[in-house]
């Protein structure tokens, strides 16, 4: 009996196979470049690099593509004021991204929006792979490595370096023959039409609403107590939010959020007093301390009715970890909900969380219809936003399940 033979090492990739792309940087190349992409074949990858965590804004500071007879582009949207040649090209083209939500935010600011889906994290998903980031599914289904050193860099820096601008063309270099895998695996798991319906819900969503007094989320908050010190916080956390809007700043690059607490902890009234605090001491803190003793002076005007509750807002049900308390029923029932979506995930080789979003099996529980029966069940779970494979499935399982609890 001969031993079987060892699986072979993922080859690193770190250059492009076919050699580095030029940087589109003006009209006359983009044009060029949306002309060579117009008479490619087939779908186009697309990808983005943005600057979280150094910029307010989500834009995006360069932009890849790559499609069959045409290889691989670089356009550096920044210098270019007209991306028309660029959006006729690609108006009526399937396109393949890697996580497609993210991405698609910053390519609709900029007027670029697919006619079509393919999303190569989704289907990786819906088709249960253990993991899906790019980088773990070209070396699981391709047998190439992708190093992602760079994926937390500073984008919006001018000129971008060789190595970086590499690393970005290997995000779409391997993307058009991984959704043939992973259109292929969805074939085989009979999965294509659920698929099919998820890439068009994700294209289709739109810009996420936006949150309930934000400010409610700096981190650290947990420490603040009343009613008072909240406003504080609610004051420092808004004038921030302002000036780094207007900078085009990460706000925790402004000022980090442990420095709002200590403000919001120790209410300084004067420069010396708030230069006391470590969370200050930055160039940040000590360049706008007027605004920041202005914001705290303004909250320490407010009168009782103007300051933030201590309770945050409820927006749906409250933490479940509060069910049992509040509400018993509910929280059997959602037991009950959640027993049914992992068993019917199981059947079907899905992660429970892609067969139904959580959040739609907590409102359900939390406040299911007057009549449980599976007409009514359906009804709720498509008003929830769940897609109609995804209630095909579980309506009526559900529907009993909350007949029984």
């Amino acid at each position: 009996m001969t031993d079987p033979q060892p699986e072979p090492e993922p080859q690193l990739l770190t250059e492009p196979r076919e050699g580095m792309p030029p940087l589109i940087e003006g009209p006359n190349a983009l044009a060029e470049a949306a002309e060579c992409l117009r008479a490619g074949s087939g779908p186009v990858a697309i990808d983005t690099e943005r600057a979280s965590g150094f910029r307010y804004s989500g834009r995006a500071y360069l932009i890849q593509l790559r499609r069959a007879g045409a290889g691989t582009v670089l356009v550096d949207p920044i210098p270019i004021d007209d991306l028309t040649p660029l959006r006729r090209a690609l108006a009526d083209l399937d396109w393949i991204l890697h996580a497609a939500s993210q991405d698609l935010p910053c390519l609709e600011e900029l007027e670029l929006r697919p006619a079509t889906l393919f999303d190569t994290e989704l289907a990786a998903r819906l088709c249960n792979f253990e993991k899906v980031g790019l980088a773990s599914l070209t070396e699981q289904l391709l047998g190439f490595r992708l190093e992602k050193q760079h994926s937390a860099a500073d984008w919006s820096q001018r000129p971008l370096p060789h190595d970086w601008l590499a690393y970005a063309a290997l995000d779409v270099e391997l993307l058009l023959e991984l959704r043939e895998r992973l259109a292929a695996e969805l074939t085989a798991q009979g999965k294509t039409g659920w698929a099919a319906a998820e890439f068009e819900h994700v294209r289709t969503a739109g810009p996420p609403k936006p949150r309930k007094e934000p400010w409610r989320r700096t981190s650290g908050i947990h420490k603040v107590r009343g009613a008072k010190a909240l406003g504080r916080v609610r004051a420092v956390w808004e004038a921030r939010d302002g000036l780094a809007r207007k900078l085009d700043r990460a706000p925790g690059k402004v000022l980090p959020d442990a420095a709002i607490v200590e403000a919001a902890t120790s209410d300084p009234t004067d420069f010396a007093e708030l230069m006391s605090l470590p969370g200050f001491r930055r160039r940040g803190g000590r360049a706008n301390a007027r605004l920041w003793l202005s914001a705290l002076a303004e909250a320490r005007r407010l009168p009782g009715e103007k300051l933030p509750s201590t309770t945050p807002p409820q927006d749906g049900p409250p933490a479940t970890h509060r069910w049992a308390d509040r509400d018993p029923e509910a929280a059997v029932r959602l037991t009950a909900a959640r027993e049914v979506v992992s068993e019917v995930a199981g059947k079907h080789n899905l992660p429970p969380e892609n067969l139904m979003t959580p959040a739609i099996v907590r409102g359900l529980a939390w406040d299911p219809p007057k009549r449980p029966s599976e007409r009514h069940v359906r009804s709720a779970l498509l008003e929830a936003g769940a897609r109609r494979w995804q209630v095909d499935l579980l309506a009526s399982s559900l529907s009993e399940a909350l007949s029984n609890s």
